[in-house]
């Protein structure tokens, strides 16, 4: 079984997203999106280095060509953490200034899936999309006000949406052309004991969820049967990645986001990031491809 989970490192994220592990830095990248900074921690050298976001950024990956791409408000960018420059690669909504993106994935050809959501919270105007071959392409997945995930199963056959104010876990059937086609409803969570947030895939296909409001992470079967739970001393649980030599060191962002004065001096290590031993690895996170097929 999993656990504990105790600190990693001091952040006090405002709202600490989008966790992702460099395997050849063995290091442990993530995005503070109302702070507007992008974060990168080595747990070996116990040291943050953090970056100012021109845009609230909702995740970050390592690509083959040797810098960053971030999800940022404003679009989809290239980011130089030499120069700490970003440059614009494509805009997914011109049509929605309120929206923002919000959480995202690798899948094995390097392709990047990403979500968008309404900054608000209360429209149903956010969607997934897919970028490859440097086109972002909306799928069919219905619209939601919070879209979070998505994430695949193993063998790159299932893709996993989360619609954070339904409480919902749904599975997608990936058809030839690697879109989401027929869907089953997963996990539904009652919202009184958190919302569900970031879903990350272990080596055995199981599917953990951060709860936001709810002090736990949740590790869930294929099938949607609840396996293990992690307690945190702090309630909003954002997303866990897998990291350390053996990806059994899961690690995950947290925030501080709606927590009232009274609230954050009950949780002083809200919006940290934290850390606990898994018994299955993670599976490693490919880099993105801006080539990709």
């Amino acid at each position: 079984m999993a656990g504990p989970a105790e600190r990693a490192c001091k952040v006090g994220a405002e709202l600490g997203e989008g966790p992702c592990w460099s395997a050849p830095e063995q290091q442990l990248w993530f995005v503070d999106i109302k702070g507007l900074k992008i974060h990168r921690f080595d747990p070996g050298a116990d040291k943050l280095d953090s970056w100012d976001a021109p845009a609230q950024p909702g995740w970050i990956f390592p690509t083959e060509c040797g810098r960053m791409v971030a999800g940022l408000q404003s679009g989809l960018h290239l980011f130089d953490p030499a120069s700490g420059g970003f440059d614009l690669l494509a805009t997914p909504e011109p049509s929605e200034p309120c929206n923002r993106l919000n959480d995202a994935i690798t899948d094995r050809s390097g392709a990047i899936w990403f979500g968008s959501m309404d900054d608000g919270e209360t429209r149903a105007t956010g969607r997934i999309y897919r970028f490859a071959n440097g086109e972002v392409v909306a799928t069919a997945i219905p619209p939601c006000a919070i879209t979070n995930g998505p994430a695949l199963s193993p063998d790159g056959g299932t893709l996993y949406h989360v619609d954070t104010l339904g409480g919902s876990i749904d599975a997608y059937t990936l058809d030839e052309s690697g879109l989401p086609v027929s869907s089953r409803r997963l996990v539904t969570i009652d919202t009184r004991q958190g919302y569900p947030d970031g879903p990350s895939v272990d080596a055995e296909g199981c599917i953990w969820i951060g709860l936001f409001g709810g002090w736990k992470a949740h590790r869930y079967t294929p099938t949607g049967q609840l396996l293990e739970e992690v307690s945190f001393p702090v309630a909003n649980i954002t997303k866990i990645a897998f990291g350390g030599a053996d990806l059994c060191s899961a690690y995950a962002t947290t925030a501080h986001k709606g927590l009232s004065p009274a609230e954050r001096g009950q949780q002083p290590d809200a919006g940290d990031i934290f850390t606990f031993r898994v018994d299955v690895p993670g599976l490693p996170a490919p880099k993105a491809s801006l080539t990709t097929s």
